[in-house]
């Protein structure tokens, strides 16, 4: 079964850079084997909380006064994920925070390998909604809190790991080679190559 670490990002408002809470799930075999989340303070001028956002994920400006600034948010992700793929529901979206708060920093933006459970559930399920709720209940996760980035994060490993055994695949790439939904990579060089389309969020 494929090793990959499942990620979710929320935001303060429509700005990807207005990153405020991550959940990480890494997956060795068919296991979950390590869970990280946290808040995050979002980069100055991406930090409004907009009643939508707040309503959708219950995050608000004092519940992060404390917490930890961008730069240090992605030195965490980043040990945390190691050398593996990361995989989130619509993950140009993700990979797109992780690159326009990155930048809102000045910092260098770092190399991203991706792989949408999104595009994988259109693949290996037959469903009316690929909504992350849904395809989670047919991996045989029943998700209770959307918009709680561990349990998004969960729920996106469930997806993964259902059609990979259903696949009988041993790694992303195989996975990745039968379903045609592709490993996508944001160069530290060439991270402009995120289209403003994968950058939209799917609610």
């Amino acid at each position: 079964m494929p090793d990959f670490v499942a990620l979710d990002f929320e935001t303060a408002n429509r700005s990807p850079a207005s990153a405020c809470a991550v959940g990480m799930v890494r997956v060795r075999g068919n296991e979950i084997t390590g869970r990280e989340h946290f808040l995050i303070r979002p980069p100055a001028g991406h930090d409004e909380f907009t009643p939508f956002n707040v309503q959708l994920h219950g995050i608000s400006r004092e519940r992060v006064s404390r917490a930890p600034e961008w730069p240090e948010a992605l030195e965490r992700i980043l040990n945390f994920a190691g050398d593996d793929i990361i995989v989130a529901h619509n993950a140009g979206f993700d990979a797109g925070v992780l690159v326009a708060a990155t930048r809102a920093c000045a910092l260098p933006v770092p190399a991203v390998r991706y792989f949408c459970s999104l595009r994988l559930a259109r693949r290996g399920y037959q469903l009316q909604s690929y909504r992350l709720p849904n395809a989670a209940r047919e991996a045989g996760y029943e998700l209770q809190n959307h918009h709680d980035p561990l349990e998004d994060a969960e729920a996106c490993a469930a997806i993964v790991i259902d059609i990979a055994r259903r696949m009988e695949t041993a790694t992303l790439a195989e996975l990745s080679k039968q379903t045609a939904v592709f490993i996508r990579e944001i160069p530290a060089e060439d991270a402009d190559a995120l289209t403003a389309l994968e950058r939209k969020a799917t609610f």
